[in-house]
């Protein structure tokens, strides 16, 4: 069984709205980062935080199951924690950014089948050398991960494994984020000219 945990507590305030109920070719940005995961990962689900009032609904209607982060000021790796702890016991689990709409379904089942293959304890993705998301944790990593004292993050986790980290080539998506209005609308253009102008 796998999970993927996405992370979508942060308080977009360099975007000054919340960028997960923005729209890109009539879908909105959270619904776009959860629809590649579906039939990929057994159980998904969204961690939320600043204002969860705003994206219950949306998340209820997508049928996806979500949790509140009551620390997620704490950062990232706080709400993936949060999200391990609700999570059905997995084989593996997915750290998913919640404001990357533009993963693509195909490169997840890729980096399934390669966790599969070669027993890494972590699959990343990787573009001109630099690491990006999502990111693939076996279940081997869930304890020292839970175990992490507030000091610490993913990225330590990560550097302590780094001989266990199989990289996967993948495209530009995998370390584009959408943390301002440009990002946005440089998000939005790569993803309806990859889908032709349509989607869904």
């Amino acid at each position: 069984m796998i999970g993927a945990v996405i992370l979508a507590a942060g308080k977009s305030e360099r975007m000054g709205e919340s960028k997960l109920l923005q729209e890109i070719g009539g879908k909105k940005v959270i619904e776009l980062v959860i629809d590649p995961f579906r039939g990929v990962a057994d159980e998904i689900i969204v961690v939320l935080g600043h204002a969860p009032e705003k994206l219950v609904d949306f998340i209820r209607r997508l049928g996806v199951k979500h949790v509140v982060n009551p620390d997620y000021e704490m950062g990232m790796t706080s709400s993936f924690k949060r999200g391990l702890q609700e999570a059905k016991p997995c084989e593996a689990a997915f750290l998913v950014l919640g404001d990357q709409p533009c993963v693509e379904r195909d490169f997840l089942v890729k980096m399934v089948d390669v966790w599969i293959s070669t027993k890494a304890k972590i699959v990343s993705p990787i573009y001109k050398g630099k690491k990006g998301h999502p990111v693939l944790f076996d279940r081997s990593l869930f304890d020292e991960i839970l175990l992490l004292p507030e000091e610490c993050t993913i990225r330590d986790v990560m550097h302590r494994h780094a001989k266990d980290i199989f990289l996967l080539e993948a495209g530009e998506w995998s370390i584009m984020d959408m943390d301002t209005s440009d990002d946005f609308e440089r998000m939005k253009r790569y993803i309806l000219e990859r889908a032709g102008g349509k989607l869904g």
